[in-house]
């Protein structure tokens, strides 16, 4: 299975948007967002898409939106990045024994990918996922990036609710950890503090052992 196409186009309404957008803005990435961090990691990430002039923008993922400030600095602190700060995909911070990815590579409209880009963005998760080592941590930032992780697998979902903290049992000795997403809206309305994303950081890195 392949973990990452960057020139991946099985979905045109994404691919017309990434298109669209170059033009506009010819400094961006504007191509499927690859995972970054650590190549064989025990802690995998895992959020919902690029934002436009995030992610997208930068080629890294969040990397240049708000989302990633929360999520940059609560690694930082447990030592699973080198810095506070993602600034720019060359900026020079790694991730140890850490990884972050995205249930959707491409950026969609609003935010708001369509169920079916979803499913065609699985099969690079489910290969991520797979290359895992037994007794590996996910930390799955929002509901879609929850149920992505489940679809790819194949587990269902009534099995394995949604809720912010809950931890779920995987295959080979993996575990599952639900956050909300360290989004804007998230942090603006406090549906997610720094506090509470630190505590579910700390969660995954106890589950580690670190």
């Amino acid at each position: 299975m392949t973990v990452f196409d960057p020139a991946c186009k099985r979905c045109p309404r994404l691919a017309a948007f990434l298109a669209a957008g170059r033009p506009r803005f010819p400094t961006y990435h504007c191509a499927p967002v690859a995972p970054f961090g650590d190549a064989d990691p025990r802690l995998l990430i895992v959020g919902l898409a690029p934002g436009f002039h995030g992610a997208n923008a930068s080629g890294r993922p969040f990397t240049g939106d708000h989302a990633g400030i929360l999520l940059y600095r609560t690694l930082h602190e447990f030592g699973f990045a080198s810095r506070p700060e993602s600034r720019a995909a060359d900026d020079g911070l790694v991730l140890r024994d850490c990884r972050i990815t995205n249930a959707v590579k491409c950026v969609p409209p609003g935010n708001k990918p369509r169920p079916e880009e979803i499913r065609n963005c699985n099969s690079y998760l489910a290969a991520e996922l797979a290359g895992l080592p037994a007794g590996a941590v996910i930390l799955a930032l929002g509901a879609i990036a929850h149920a992505a992780v489940l679809a790819a697998l194949g587990l269902p979902r009534s099995k394995h609710r949604f809720a912010h903290g809950a931890e779920h049992d995987l295959p080979n000795g993996m575990r599952m950890i639900d956050s909300y997403h360290c989004s804007r809206y998230n942090t603006q309305t406090r549906r997610l503090t720094t506090a509470m994303f630190r505590e579910v950081v700390g969660q995954a890195a106890a589950a580690l052992g670190t």
